[in-house]
């Protein structure tokens, strides 16, 4: 896959709105329950409303119980604000355990609900994430994450 289907910029480059967004997702990682991983996740959703959500991970001994930050925030925007569309996800990682080269983002699970939340809502959104070091890495639309979503027909 080739990285120009991503961009990569030091955080203080950021978009007022961005980096607002982000910050969120820090604060929000602070909830999580990871006591298996040791990382805490956060999200934030931007909707086209103008309504930020908010949420963290939640970790479970009977794997795989727990979910994902990015999912929690997703399925409650879509059970809070059905029919409104996502303008900007960000994704934030709290852990000790956190490498500096990397970058941290979505896991396959999370990438699929996003392919569907982009396919329901028939427009991309742009998903903010962080590293490697310093740096945030972000796309527009999920297919540079996942290029080859599943999809069914609703009709």
């Amino acid at each position: 896959m080739p990285i120009d289907r991503f961009l990569q910029i030091p955080e203080e480059q950021l978009q007022p709105e961005e980096a607002g967004l982000l910050t969120k997702a820090r604060e929000a990682a602070l909830s999580a329950y990871a006591p298996y991983s040791k990382f805490s996740v956060g999200a934030a959703l931007l909707l086209e409303n103008g309504e930020v959500i908010t949420a963290s991970n939640q970790e479970n001994a009977a794997f795989p119980s727990g979910l994902c930050a990015e999912r929690v925030a997703l399925f409650y925007a879509g059970s809070r604000f059905p029919g409104v569309a996502l303008k900007s996800i960000a994704v934030a990682v709290l852990s000790d355990k956190k490498e500096k080269d990397r970058v941290y983002a979505p896991c396959g699970a999370c990438r699929q609900v996003m392919a569907e939340t982009e396919n329901r809502q028939n427009q991309p959104f742009k998903i903010i994430f962080e590293g490697p070091g310093n740096l945030i890495t972000y796309c527009n639309g999920i297919e540079p994450l996942l290029p080859f979503s599943f999809k069914l027909s609703t009709e």
